[in-house]
C-alpha cells in the first residue's frame, strides 16, 4: 500500500491500436491524483460503516466477533473477502490474506481472555483500527473498537463535551455491561491512554491487562495537558498543528481543537501509506479540550492492580520517544515493547508488527 505511487506511475499510451491490453494496463497504472485518493478514502470509510451495520453495531461501539466455523472444517469461511479489483495485491497488504501472516498458532481458549477492546486517540475513531480488527479476528480474538463521545460515528457535538467522564462514557458503558467474571484487554492509543486509565480506576476487576500505544500514561494528579506541556516549544510540531475552537466565545476557554490538515502527515502519519493518510484526513474530528485539562485520580488499589504494558513508536513526531520515556520512567509498566519504523499511528504504518505485539501481550501469564 505504501508504494502505490510507484506502482501507479504513468506510462505513455502505445501507438498501435491493437495493443488494447497495454493501453488498459497503462490507464490502471497511471498515478492517482489527490482527488482520486480522497475518493477512495471516502469509499473505504463508507464500506467500514456499512460493515458495522451488517454486524449489528450500535452507534457508540463497533463490536465484532470472529467466525465460529473451525478452519479445519472450512478454510474459506474464515478468510476475508477478496477485492473485486483486477489488480494483483502485494503481500505487503495486511488485509490480503491475514491467515498467512502472523500468530496463527494462537490458542485463544487457553488465554485468560481473548477479548480485546481498542480505544482510539484524540480526533480518531473506531475506524482507525480496521487493519488491527481484521488481523485479530482472523487469529480468533473477540474485538470491540469503541467510538468515544463526539468521535467516529458518534453524533454528539465535540464542543459540548465538558468532562473526561462524558467523553469516555461509551467505554465505561461497555465495561459496565460486561457479564460478571468476564475480563478484557484494554488497548489505548494517544489520548486513549488517559481514557483507559480512567476506566481502569472504575473497573479494575474487568480488565486483565492494559496496553498503552504511544499513549498518555499518566500518574495520579496529572492531566494529559501536563504531559503535552513537557514537550512544548516553538519548534514543536503538535503545537504548530493545533487550531483551537472557541464555541463559547473568544473570551472563554477553548472548547476543542483541530489539527491542521496540511501538517497531519508529518505529525501523525510520517511512515503511513498515503491511502490511510487520505482516509484519516476525511474522518478525523475535533478533540474536546475539557478532558485534556482534567487531572486523573488514580489509586494503587484499583488502577495500580491492573497489569500495564507500553508499546513505543520510534518514529513518532506527535509523542516523541523522549516523552514516551518520561512517562514510562515516571510510572513504570510491567514491560515495554519498541516498534521500529512506526510513526504515531502504528495501526497504519506497522499493522502486522503491532498485531504480533498485541498477541504476545495477550499470552503473557
Amino acid at each position: 500500500m505504501g508504494n502505490i505511487c510507484a506502482r501507479l506511475k504513468a506510462k505513455p499510451a502505445p501507438p498501435h491500436s491493437s495493443a488494447v491490453k497495454k493501453r488498459s494496463s497503462s490507464r490502471r497504472e497511471r498515478k492517482l491524483d489527490d482527488a482520486a485518493i480522497r475518493e477512495q478514502a471516502i469509499a473505504a470509510a463508507i464500506l467500514f460503516k456499512q460493515h458495522q451495520q451488517q454486524q449489528n453495531f450500535d452507534r457508540s461501539t463497533s463490536l465484532r466477533y470472529p467466525n465460529g466455523v473451525s478452519k479445519k472444517n472450512s478454510s474459506s469461511s474464515n478468510t476475508l473477502p477478496r477485492s473485486s479489483s483486477s489488480r494483483a495485491r502485494s503481500l505487503t497488504d495486511p488485509l490480503l490474506q491475514p491467515h498467512q501472516l502472523l500468530n496463527q498458532d494462537v490458542k485463544v481458549d487457553d488465554l485468560e481472555t481473548n477479548h480485546i477492546v481498542l480505544v482510539h486517540g484524540g480526533g480518531f475513531g473506531a475506524w482507525c483500527w480496521y487493519k488491527s480488527i481484521a488481523l485479530l479476528e482472523e487469529s480468533g480474538y473477540k474485538v470491540a473498537a469503541i467510538d468515544l463521545t463526539g468521535s467516529g460515528v458518534s453524533s454528539f457535538d465535540t464542543n459540548s463535551i465538558t468532562s473526561l467522564s462524558q467523553y469516555v462514557k461509551p467505554l465505561t458503558d461497555f465495561l459496565e455491561k460486561l457479564p460478571e467474571g468476564q475480563k478484557v484487554i484494554l488497548v489505548g492509543h494517544d489520548f486513549g491512554g488517559a481514557c483507559i486509565s480512567y476506566a481502569m480506576e472504575m473497573f479494575p476487576l474487568k480488565i486483565s491487562k492494559a496496553v498503552f500505544i504511544a499513549a498518555a500514561m499518566l500518574s495520579s494528579g496529572q492531566s494529559t495537558l501536563d504531559i503535552i506541556s513537557q514537550q512544548a516549544g516553538s519548534d514543536d510540531l503538535m503545537q504548530q498543528a493545533q487550531i483551537f475552537i472557541y464555541a463559547n466565545g473568544n473570551d472563554r476557554p477553548p472548547t476543542s481543537f483541530d489539527l491542521d490538515k496540511s501538517l497531519l502527515k508529518d505529525l501523525l502519519f510520517n511512515q503511513s501509506p498515503s491511502k490511510d493518510v487520505a482516509l484519516a484526513s476525511v474522518s478525523m474530528r475535533s478533540v474536546p479540550f475539557a478532558p485534556v485539562l482534567e487531572k486523573l485520580s488514580l489509586s494503587d488499589l484499583k488502577y495500580g492492580s491492573v497489569r500495564r504494558f507500553y508499546i513505543q513508536t520510534l518514529e513518532d513526531n506527535a509523542t516523541p520517544i523522549s516523552l514516551q520515556e518520561n512517562m514510562i520512567n515516571a510510572s513504570p509498566p510491567e514491560k515495554v515493547f519498541r516498534l521500529k519504523g512506526a510513526d504515531h499511528s502504528p495501526f497504519f504504518s506497522k499493522p502486522q508488527a503491532l498485531h504480533k505485539l498485541l498477541v504476545e501481550i495477550s499470552k503473557i501469564l
